[in-house]
């Protein structure tokens, strides 16, 4: 059953986070608790969502600011919203970078990075392995997918999706984690053991479908090599239960 506006303003308030509320994201500014509204998010806020002035809105910055806000006028132009309760959730995960390699199956891949987001990850380099079949930056599209992803997990930062045409392109500072079957210590002991340091970057890399090459295995800085299961798993299952398994810590 929907809620009412009056429903999702009582769970606003009565719950730390609230799980069954329409959340819209806004790239502006939001000024003097002013928010503004354009394109396609207006449009479906309008003539998809059927909301009017004087309605209840869930709004993100993408920046960690939640607010709720009530319609004060729309047009075609846009929409104005004026906020009336925000609160402000920490990031998650703000030092993992998933760097996920482009794959010949684009559904998969963008499979994968929309159970990313879903599960809180929220950085991204997509790169073209030397063993990929597919290439090339289709980071716009990319960002759409994370976009919607972001919205219907009530994640509140902004994915942040770069594109690299090699992993020697990535930055040379951080640590490298990669993923073999062999390996002998697990993600999950990797973990828990408590050696993440919240003053690094963490770069997850996870390899093509014909695997990482050996300069790709051999990047300069500090690589830790771990394994997930000993099952061998298609890239998009390795990178989604690498995301599952950070979360439950």
């Amino acid at each position: 059953m929907l809620l009412t506006n009056t429903a999702k303003e009582r769970l606003f308030l009565q719950q730390d986070f609230p799980s069954k509320i329409e959340l819209y994201y806004t790239a502006e500014k939001i000024e003097n608790g002013i928010i503004s509204i354009s394109g396609e998010e207006a449009n479906h806020i309008l003539n998809v969502m059927r909301h009017k002035v004087n309605d209840v809105l869930y709004v993100t910055d993408g920046k960690g600011s939640f607010i709720k806000s009530r319609i004060t006028s729309a047009d075609k132009k846009g929409i104005t919203a004026e906020a009336i309760e925000s609160k402000i959730y920490e990031r998650k995960y703000p030092n993992y970078i998933f760097c996920m390699p482009r794959l010949k199956n684009a559904d998969r891949f963008e499979f994968a990075l929309e159970k990313c987001v879903e599960l809180g990850i929220n950085r991204f380099i997509v790169y073209d392995a030397e063993k990929s079949v597919a290439k090339g930056d289709k980071t716009e599209r990319w960002n759409k997918i994370a976009l919607s992803a972001m919205k219907q997990s009530l994640n509140f930062y902004l994915p942040e999706i770069s594109y690299k045409k090699s992993l020697q392109e990535i930055p040379k500072d951080g640590i490298k984690i990669m993923f073999e079957q062999e390996f002998g210590l697990s993600l999950q002991d990797f973990i828990a053991s408590g050696k993440i340091n919240k003053d690094n970057d963490y770069f997850f890399i996870f390899g093509p479908e014909g695997g990482l090459s050996v300069s790709e295995q051999n990047l300069k800085g500090e690589i830790i090599r771990l394994h997930l299961t000993y099952n061998r798993l298609r890239t998009e299952t390795a990178v989604i239960m690498a995301a599952s398994n950070i979360i439950k810590r």
